[in-house]
């Protein structure tokens, strides 16, 4: 099945509705009602981008998972520190994989965040490290905040400043996609055919 490629608005939506719902949800409710209205919310977001676009990202895969298993146990155990560590799970999971992905001379980017776009090895190898490198600054700011601020302000932060910050950074690399870039790639383009960094 054929998948289509999703309006940029689109996906902006289904990756912030839900963390508007846990913003929402907590500031009238507590962080555990948050945390079951976040569950159901990303799952709902998961579900319209399948209808949608015929396709789910992994890395959409991947979050819903992690936030399935980290707000079960919040729930179940009645405490907090599980919702607030996914994040830092997740950022430093992506982290993980990308560089691992370089020893292996691939660069994972196109498979993790549906790029199709086609780049020169040094530039893969490029983008890759700064994307690693964002993603563990990103697990390490997550551990700092949750760690010494209010539960309400690390809530606002999951909402409004972790993807603002990932938006800005990333088009922060479109100079560096321009400048690498060798051939137009197609939706349908294998991923043996991309991220290849030598």
């Amino acid at each position: 099945m054929q998948k289509s490629v999703p309006h940029p608005l689109f996906k902006l939506a289904t990756e912030l509705g839900p963390l508007i719902v846990f913003f929402i949800a907590n500031g009238r409710f507590n962080i555990f009602t948050a945390t079951a209205a976040f569950m159901a919310a990303v799952a709902v977001s998961m579900v319209v981008s399948y209808v949608v676009t015929k396709h789910i990202p992994i890395m959409a895969i991947v979050s819903a998972v992690i936030v399935a298993v980290f707000g079960t146990l919040t729930l179940v155990l009645h405490d907090e520190t599980f919702i607030k560590i996914k994040p830092t799970i997740i950022y430093a999971l992506f982290a993980a994989v990308l560089g691992g992905g370089l020893l292996f001379g691939r660069s994972l980017i196109a498979v993790m965040f549906d790029q199709v776009f086609n780049l020169t090895p040094a530039g893969w190898r490029s983008l890759t490290v700064r994307w690693a490198g964002f993603f563990a600054f990103m697990a390490v700011l997550n551990e700092i905040i949750w760690r010494t601020q209010t539960t309400d302000f690390w809530v606002g932060f999951k909402a409004f400043g972790a993807i603002p910050l990932t938006m800005i950074f990333a088009m922060l690399q479109m100079r560096l996609i321009s400048k690498h870039s060798i051939e137009p790639a197609t939706a349908e383009a294998s991923d043996t055919e991309r991220g290849k960094t030598e």
